[in-house]
């Protein structure tokens, strides 16, 4: 079993974190420091989580998911509340086990958590494992 879960965090909105968002987009060089080119501003909390008390952060540990651009270090934004479909990337758990996973749900209901990264197979979810959605990935923070 893939244990790619290293470490679970609740999102804080005791701090505001208000920062611009410049209207032109970035091809290279520097955008004026111009008023002119504020747009808005950007509070990561209002803007990234949709149901706070359903949200968590949780850092991704593991190569499991590289092909859908999620790696080792990385931190996973969680939304509990949030419908998961066939095709959404998930935390879900299994007996004791944190995992990041695409969600495949066949047509004859067969449930499957698959990897994006070839050298893992698909989980293929039976009756005799202790299986439970955790919540839908809505968003990485990754660094550059």
């Amino acid at each position: 079993m893939d244990n790619s879960v290293a470490a679970i965090y609740r999102p804080s909105y005791k701090t505001r974190w208000l920062r611009p968002l410049v209207l032109s987009h970035v091809a290279a060089g520097f955008p004026s420091p111009a008023e002119d080119y504020i747009e808005g501003r950007i509070d990561l909390n209002r803007d990234l989580i949709k149901h706070p008390i359903a949200t968590f952060y949780i850092r991704v540990a593991g190569d499991s998911m590289t092909g859908a651009g999620i790696g080792a270090g990385d931190i996973l934004i969680v939304d509990r509340a949030a419908e998961t479909c066939d095709g959404h990337i998930i935390v879900a758990r299994i007996n004791d086990d944190l995992c990041v996973k695409q969600l495949c749900i066949e047509h004859n209901g067969k449930i499957l958590l698959l990897s994006a990264n070839d050298a893992y197979p698909p989980i293929e979810i039976t009756d005799a494992m202790d299986f439970e959605v955790w919540g839908r990935v809505m968003w990485s923070i990754k660094p550059h």
